[in-house]
């Protein structure tokens, strides 16, 4: 059993590191008046003064929809130990210029036929937070596995 776990927030900085070193995230939006995620590959741009995330999507599917508030969240779980972190994203999609450079603004998708809709999520707020364990509990005394 696993007493006194708790969840630490994760500042901006430790926020953007998990968001750069993963690809893989699931963005919520509103359809027919209920929350949807689509899991998506994405790619964390940071250029002087912005910070954005950049996705391709086929042209009118329901992320393709410029102006949307959005939720996106990437996250690792450790159910053996019991600990995990998530970040989480708000913010607003736009459209992205497919001519830019791809180098550092394409997401890859995996599968590339038809995402031709280049979107990012403009941050309104970025927050994470982690949860720590605390010691494990041992289900018998320490001798029994002497």
């Amino acid at each position: 059993m696993n007493t006194g776990a708790h969840l630490e927030p994760l500042d901006l900085e430790q926020c953007l590191a998990h968001l750069r070193f993963h690809t893989i995230g699931r963005i919520a939006v509103i359809v027919d008046d209920g929350p949807v995620l689509f899991p998506v590959n994405y790619r964390l741009v940071e250029a002087v003064g912005s910070t954005w995330i950049a996705l391709r999507t086929r042209p009118g599917n329901s992320i393709d929809r410029p102006g949307t508030k959005v939720a996106f969240e990437i996250d690792d779980v450790d159910p053996v130990h019991q600990r995990g972190w998530s970040v989480l994203v708000l913010g607003t999609l736009v459209p992205i210029d497919p001519d830019l450079p791809a180098g550092g603004v394409d997401p890859a998708p995996w599968i590339e036929a038809e995402r031709d809709a280049w979107l990012a999520i403009e941050p309104s707020s970025i927050t994470g937070r982690e949860l720590h364990p605390s010691e494990q509990e041992w289900a018998f005394h320490l001798r029994a596995y002497l």
